[in-house]
C-alpha cells in the first residue's frame, strides 16, 4: 500500500486566528456528523469517529493560544471497486 501524506499546520496566535480554527473544526464535526448519519450509519466506528470530532469541536471553544495541524493521507491503491 502507496500512501502520499500531506500536511499543514495553523499557528493560533490571537484570538482572530482561534475564531478561524473553531469555525474550521465546526464545520468539519457537522459534515462528519451529516456523513455519519447517512453513510455510516450502520457502521460500528461511527460513534467513535463522531465522539473524536466532537472533542476536537469542543477544544476549539476555548480560544487559547494553540496549533491545528491537518494531516491528509492518501492510498494511491484507489478504492476497491
Amino acid at each position: 500500500m502507496d500512501v502520499t501524506t500531506h500536511e499543514a499546520t495553523f499557528e493560533i496566535e490571537s484570538k482572530t486566528d482561534a475564531y478561524a480554527v473553531r469555525k474550521i473544526l465546526e464545520q468539519t464535526y457537522n459534515t462528519v456528523r451529516e456523513e455519519s448519519r447517512t453513510v455510516r450509519s450502520k457502521s460500528t466506528d461511527a460513534d467513535e469517529l463522531l465522539e473524536s470530532f466532537k472533542s476536537l469541536e469542543e477544544a476549539s471553544k476555548e480560544h487559547a493560544p494553540g496549533r491545528l495541524t491537518i494531516t491528509y493521507e492518501v492510498d494511491e491503491d484507489g478504492f476497491d471497486r
